[in-house]
């Protein structure tokens, strides 16, 4: 008996052994291009989650849709399909929470500084909390940049976005957004953007200038505007009770892997989008206007009523909130 005994423990620890050299592995899905900023920052997550837990862990990257569309991806993270996606913050409504979508009021934020104070703050950090009963951990924003209009006319004021039909994420700030202007929104996944422009489904679409040009939506849209009227950003969710089930070193090294490529996906997403600009402008396929201060508060002016209209969707509190920290940051 006694050897048996031996011999059961001693095949319970070799399996045990077997197991801890398999390494953990975390499917990460993404709907955008290998050489976008998220692109880049999920391949550089990737390279050093497997430097720090030394292979203990090990990272597949899925661009393009390569697995899932927009609107499965939450579904896939949930259900425990994939491990880690960093979709766009406005994919956060449809699912029940509906505050992310304050980050698709236009001009909500007036600088790259004020978008920052309010990820890296307590409203930022208060909303990744909202999505743990979703059974999701919110691990970081990700930067993207500000959008540009785009369309097969030229955008020179908002009342030429009349009667458009233009491709938006599924948010209804979004919708708010382009009806407030006369537009008429069409809700699609990202995947089908560039067909739906070049058949001519929809006449227009809003992207940061990385997004256009990796997705060639240059080359089937004759006009572009540097509005720069909404944000584009991203937030790093990981399935709560995968994350919950790792090792606590694990974890770690983990958070660690990814404060770096935090850092380095806002670092690069400024500089990555104004070479996408320059590079649409040197195609010669889309013309590109340069909107002056006067010309860039003639649209603001007309986005300014989507704040009245979204506070039910969004909260009226968190609005005034984000307001109050822009107000903070312009009186330094």
């Amino acid at each position: 008996m006694r050897s048996i005994a031996m011999a059961i423990a001693l095949a319970v620890s070799a399996s045990a052994a077997f197991a801890q050299q398999q390494p953990i592995v975390i499917k990460f899905s993404h709907v955008v291009a290998p050489n976008t900023p998220k692109g880049r920052a999920a391949d550089y997550f990737k390279k050093k989650a497997e430097e720090l837990t030394k292979g203990r862990v090990r990272v597949e990257v899925y661009p393009n849709s390569q697995l899932y569309k927009d609107q499965e991806e939450l579904e896939a993270l949930q259900l425990g399909s994939v491990q880690m996606l960093a979709p766009s913050l406005a994919k956060f409504g449809p699912l029940g929470v509906r505050e992310f979508e304050v980050f698709d009021i236009p001009y909500i934020f007036p600088s790259k500084a004020v978008l920052q104070r309010v990820e890296n703050g307590p409203i930022g950090q208060g909303l990744l909390k909202l999505l743990e009963p979703k059974g999701i951990i919110g691990l970081a924003y990700w930067d993207n940049g500000f959008k540009v209009m785009s369309a097969n006319k030229p955008l020179n004021v908002p009342t030429d976005m009349k009667g458009l039909k233009v491709r938006i994420q599924s948010s209804k700030v979004l919708d708010a957004q382009m009806r407030q202007v006369g537009a008429i929104p069409q809700v699609m996944a990202f995947s089908e953007a560039y067909q739906a422009l070049q058949t001519g489904v929809v006449d227009g679409t809003e992207n940061p200038p990385s997004n256009m040009y990796t997705q060639k939506m240059h080359e089937v849209q004759k006009y572009a505007v540097d509005t720069y009227h909404g944000y584009l950003g991203y937030a790093v969710i990981v399935n709560k009770k995968f994350w919950d089930g790792l090792p606590a070193d694990i974890r770690n090294e983990l958070n660690t892997a990814m404060a770096d490529a935090t850092k380095y996906a806002n670092a690069i997403a400024q500089q990555d989008n104004d070479e996408a600009l320059a590079a649409i402008e040197k195609s010669g396929k889309t013309k590109v206007l340069h909107l002056t201060p006067a010309q860039r508060k003639v649209w603001q002016t007309a986005f300014q009523p989507v704040q009245k209209q979204v506070e039910s969707r969004v909260g009226a509190d968190l609005i005034k909130a984000i307001n109050k920290e822009a107000a903070a940051l312009d009186g330094k």
